[in-house]
């Protein structure tokens, strides 16, 4: 009896590493980011239809197991501005919810109003789950390495099931992770907590103070201060930031 316990607790414990060892870390250098996903995952081009109706080229990054389900969708809006002034040349005369803002790129609506769709990128992209037949058990404001985003936590009426995602936004680059699991399973918390961000070199990147898209990614300051490979880069930052406790990492 002694030898059958210790033979099943060792099984238990070999299947609990192999069940372990199928997370691993997943770099992006196309779209600027690294996390732990549960298995390599599956990477597909499609489109996002942004709030003020622009067209914009995505890339979604999905792994399913079992029944649960982990995706990561960019969506690049740094060629809104071309299609703003595309749309804002093709706008009749006097029809204003097409034209926007003339003169400089980075005005506060932009050609066909195309910067207040970089702006209301993070909550238009929420609001995305909240119209979602479910319940939403929380929604705040957080960070991941000092990239804020909205977290959103909701249960599914369907199944029961619950889902969590972040929505971030950095370099004009919209991310959107969610991670869903089946009824009675822990949330999906260390999924997003995994959540980082590199260079063009995959090389990791935490920022000095919040990076906060519509004053870094617009270009209206130059971005904040940021380890890089260990090193420290000099930026338009001040000072050291702290994540609050409980908030982000």
């Amino acid at each position: 009896m002694r030898v059958t316990t210790i033979v099943f607790a060792i099984a238990l414990s070999i299947a609990g590493v192999a069940s372990a060892q199928e997370w691993d870390q997943f770099v992006s250098t196309k779209d600027g980011f690294k996390i732990d996903f549960p298995g390599p995952p599956k990477v597909a081009e499609t489109t996002w239809k942004s709030e003020y109706g622009y067209t914009l080229p995505a890339r979604v990054y999905t792994v399913d197991k079992g029944k649960e389900h982990y995706s990561m969708t960019v969506v690049d809006y740094n060629g809104i501005q071309k299609q703003g002034l595309e749309r804002q040349a093709n706008c009749p005369a006097g029809a204003e919810p097409c034209q926007g803002q003339r003169g400089g790129a980075l005005s506060t609506i932009g050609p066909g109003y195309s910067v207040q769709d970089i702006r209301g990128a993070l909550i238009y992209a929420s609001f995305q789950f909240l119209k979602r037949d479910a319940t939403v058990t929380h929604y705040l404001y957080n960070w991941q390495d000092l990239v804020e985003g909205h977290e959103i936590h909701l249960t599914n009426r369907a199944d029961q099931s619950r889902t969590m995602a972040f929505v971030a936004m950095r370099e004009n680059r919209l991310y959107v992770l969610e991670g869903t699991v089946p009824k009675g399973y822990p949330e999906p918390g260390l999924f997003y907590q995994s959540l980082g961000w590199v260079d063009k070199d995959g090389n990791g990147i935490r920022y000095q103070l919040i990076y906060v898209n519509e004053i870094y990614g617009l270009g209206l300051y130059p971005e904040p201060g940021h380890n890089q490979g260990g090193q420290f880069q000099g930026g338009g930052g001040r000072g050291g930031g702290a994540a609050a406790p409980g908030q982000g990492r």
